[in-house]
């Protein structure tokens, strides 16, 4: 067993790693992942799913400036999800907590967190918020997630998640092997590298190149591999107000992801302000022809 797996709840070397799980096709997950600018590999993660594994720089230097990763992935999720049609899920961890994040749309994203020891510290509520979310089970899906959220002095952090994850697979979830939560992001990157079936890499180019990457599918098919109206050249006639949108609401969350000093949210804020000036000069462009 590694050095820095959960053993009992506690670490012997303290391991950060993170997971992005997109409720798509790696192919419309590639067009958007370099706006994060973070070497990241894809791949597919069950039916209709894509796991996207994160390099960390981010919250490698933490106790010397890093920053925290469940703030850097709450910054990821909304980027990616605010950017397209489908839901996003985070997965993280550190030496003292385990917890995700669920980010869809323009709504405010629900977490929970649990520690180390496996004790619960969010909002049972949360768990209901992500299931009705995600479209699991009433009933049989949301027993279980009720489960992971009651004291159980059996079940440290990394059960809770093996819990969390037992739950996705009923709606299509299948991490490749190799790809366990507590491990740390060099190890999680060296299973995705040996991923049967391929992996596609990312290497964290700026948004002028992530964009020239997605114009092409809007140029032939209107909004096509998932992303719908968010895509620029879509023919839908909200494109331009969805850009003006974008655009009034990436400025003041580029401005407060600098002033946190948040890799995460200044991603989110980019991609926004990417996404919507895009939008609207392209569809300005369609309107005058």
């Amino acid at each position: 067993m590694p050095t820095d797996a959960f053993q009992g709840g506690y670490r012997a070397v303290p391991a950060t790693g993170a997971l992005l799980l997109c409720r798509a096709e790696p192919e419309s997950v590639a067009l958007l992942a370099p706006l994060l600018r973070e070497r990241m590999a894809i791949t597919h993660a069950g039916e209709r799913w894509t796991v996207l594994v994160p390099e960390g720089s981010p919250w490698r230097g933490s106790g010397t400036g890093g920053e925290p990763v469940d703030r850097v992935l709450t910054g990821w999720a909304s980027a990616l999800a605010v950017g397209s049609s489908w839901p996003v899920l985070a997965l993280w961890w550190d030496a003292d907590r385990v917890g995700y994040t669920l980010a869809s749309g323009f709504r405010r994203p629900v977490a929970y967190v649990w520690l180390a020891s496996g004790t619960p510290a969010g909002e049972a509520e949360a768990m209901h918020t992500f299931a009705a979310r995600l479209g699991l089970d009433p009933v049989l899906d949301v027993q279980a997630l009720d489960g992971l959220t009651a004291v159980d002095s059996d079940a440290d952090g990394q059960a809770r998640m093996r819990g969390l994850i037992a739950v996705l697979t009923r709606a299509g979830v299948a991490l490749p092997a190799g790809l366990v939560p507590g491990e740390s992001a060099e190890r999680l990157l060296e299973a995705a590298a040996g991923v049967p079936g391929g992996v596609r890499w990312v290497e964290g180019a700026g948004w002028r190149e992530a964009v020239r990457a997605e114009s092409g599918p809007g140029e032939t098919g209107g909004g096509g591999g998932g992303l719908g109206v968010w895509v620029p050249g879509s023919g839908d006639p909200r494109a331009r107000w969805l850009g003006m949108v974008q655009v009034g609401v990436g400025v003041p969350v580029t401005v407060w992801g600098i002033w946190r000093r948040s890799a995460g949210w200044v991603a989110a804020g980019a991609l926004l302000l990417a996404h919507g000036a895009l939008g609207m000069a392209y569809e300005g462009v369609r309107g005058r022809g």
